[in-house]
């Protein structure tokens, strides 16, 4: 399972919500099956619908 709090953990460097978006989809088509988005991310530009946007990159990683 992905817990968004510890991809975040583990990539402190992150800069922006879309770098964490590009991880979120590096995992999924590595294998990751689950995902809890158990954290809102602290990026300034982490925009209202975070979650549906988090999701929709983990459950589609080929866009």
């Amino acid at each position: 399972m992905l817990w968004l709090s510890e991809l975040l953990m583990q990539n402190q460097d992150l800069q922006s919500f879309e770098e964490m978006l590009e991880l979120v989809r590096e995992r999924a088509r590595a294998g990751e099956r689950f995902l809890s988005s158990d954290v809102k991310p602290p990026f300034p530009d982490t925009p209202p619908d975070w979650e549906e946007r988090v999701e929709a990159t983990f459950t589609s990683p080929m866009s």
